[in-house]
């Protein structure tokens, strides 16, 4: 997969934006990966996991920082955001699932996912 596919979000996109990242790849849905401690995300490409490297080479994102998202640009409310990836299997951090158990993380995830992508 090429990295030109992995957009790093530096200023907020709007949803028809959203829209075009997910029609490079899957047409409804966008991967995404979230480093909470630096507020940066990165959009688009086919596996969470490259997002998260793209981060980590980028940025020196931390593992612990990194979690998976998906976002559907036609759903809003609840069903925008998705906490299902393999990223989130973090067992040295108690989530043991593809989702994000702690909702003060997921909290976070949002105010950041929300801070970039305009409504």
């Amino acid at each position: 997969m090429s990295i030109d596919n992995i957009h790093i979000i530096k200023e907020p996109i709007t949803r028809l934006e959203l829209k075009k990242i997910a029609d490079e790849t899957f047409g409804y849905v966008v991967k995404g990966a979230v480093d909470i401690e630096q507020e940066k995300i990165g959009l688009g490409g086919e596996l969470h996991i490259d997002i998260a490297v793209e981060l980590h080479k980028r940025f020196q994102s931390k593992n612990n920082n990194l979690w998976g998202i998906n976002l559907y640009p036609d759903k809003t409310g609840e069903e925008f955001i998705e906490f299902d990836s393999m990223v989130n299997i973090k067992p040295n951090l108690g989530n043991r699932t593809r989702s994000i158990d702690s909702q003060e993380i997921r909290d976070k995830i949002k105010e950041i996912v929300n801070k970039f992508i305009l409504e």
